[in-house]
């Protein structure tokens, strides 16, 4: 529908346009060109007419290209205002209104020229708004200065300016890894993340490619994918956005994602470990999702005392293998005798890896008084 009130819209343009210049050409009041001057008034009338009607004719043909024009032209307008902070789009706004103004000063001056002054005028409202628009962002610092001189409404408004701007959430951009973990969906019920989720069309493509997979573990995985897709937008409130942007010059999902994030500026949530490294290598925030999970594991410091349960034996000779609720990993030294018994033991050293955390122990006696201390407590 739009496109063909477009359509009209254009072709009434051209005919109305071709007609007017005909008639001022043919008038020979405004300009003088023998040959195209004619005192008969039903002949100029005619030729306006058939000028008019070919010019018309000219606007429909190529009403859709134009359109699409448009339309592009719009879209990336839209793109473009919607990444700009609030500061910008105000002292966009501003340099606009200033250079309208000295673009219609400038205007009058050559109204009174025949043809040439109205597109005059037009051409130079295009390039003074435009011109302002651009010194306006630039310079909104200082624009924003002027207004400090009137005590109360600089304040605010600086306020209020730096205020938005520190506010602003930044999207997040979901990886493929990070959807099918399924984790994220929980961090964001609880409220730690802030802001618009975006989905790139080429991840959810990744994920479909695996969902149809003839493999049972990677069909398994990618529907759970997109399982997790589906439960973020219909249960949770968070805005999630399918951006269809796509980089063809780049095969790796992993290099699109970061050159997604380089163009909207978002921060790329993941916990995929070369990912992380290369995103931050090219300047791109990463949230480590492994990162967050080690943070929330509990610290243990040397000399406290816990309990385990020994399921294996370790690397090493008499050394005994045991695991938090939450994975973490405890290497019991001499605690190989206790497999498949609940002891005491005492933290001797932790180590912090890029897998995870690992921590050393001993059991807390050397003899059965581990077992049953253990016990009295059970």
């Amino acid at each position: 529908m739009l496109k063909k009130v477009m359509r009209i819209i254009i072709t009434l343009s051209f005919l109305a346009g071709g007609a007017s210049l005909a008639y001022t050409l043919f008038d020979g009041t405004h300009i003088s060109i023998s040959f195209l001057n004619t005192s008969n008034f039903g002949i100029r009338m005619s030729l306006t007419v058939i000028i008019g009607l070919i010019a018309g004719l000219i606007g429909y043909i190529s009403a859709s290209r134009i359109t699409s024009w448009l339309i592009n032209l719009l879209d990336w307008l839209e793109s473009r205002l919607l990444k700009m902070s609030f500061g910008d789009l105000l002292g966009a706004a501003i340099g606009l209104v200033v250079g309208l103004i000295i673009a219609s000063l400038l205007g009058s001056s050559f109204a009174r020229i025949p043809v040439v002054g109205d597109y005059v005028s037009i051409i130079g409202s295009v390039l003074l708004g435009y011109l302002g628009m651009s010194i306006g962002i630039k310079k909104k610092e200082d624009l924003f200065g002027i207004f400090s001189s009137f005590p109360k409404l600089g304040k605010d408004k600086e306020k209020l300016v730096s205020a938005k701007i520190k506010n602003k959430a930044v999207s997040k951009i979901l990886d493929t890894s990070v959807i099918i973990d399924g984790r994220v969906a929980d961090i964001c019920k609880s409220g730690f993340i802030e802001g618009e989720l975006i989905i790139p069309g080429f991840v959810l493509e990744e994920l479909r490619h695996i969902a149809d997979s003839s493999d049972d573990l990677k069909r398994n995985r990618g529907r759970r994918g997109l399982d997790i897709l589906n439960k973020i937008r219909k249960e949770l409130e968070v805005k999630v956005t399918i951006d269809e942007q796509d980089f063809h010059d780049i095969s790796e999902v992993d290099s699109k994602l970061v050159r997604l994030a380089q163009v909207i500026e978002g921060v790329v949530v993941t916990n995929d470990y070369n990912l992380n490294k290369v995103a931050e290598l090219q300047g791109v925030k990463v949230l480590n999702i492994n990162e967050l999970a080690n943070a929330l594991k509990p610290v243990f410091l040397p000399g406290e005392e816990m309990v385990v349960q020994i399921i294996k034996d370790g690397k090493e000779s008499k050394q005994g293998i045991g695991y938090l609720d939450d994975g973490t990993m405890i290497v019991v030294d001499s605690g190989k005798k206790y497999i498949n018994q609940t002891i005491y033991v005492v933290v001797t050293s932790v180590l912090q890896t890029a897998a995870g955390r690992m921590i050393f122990a001993r059991p807390k006696y050397n003899d059965n008084r581990t077992l049953h201390e253990v016990n009295a407590i059970g």
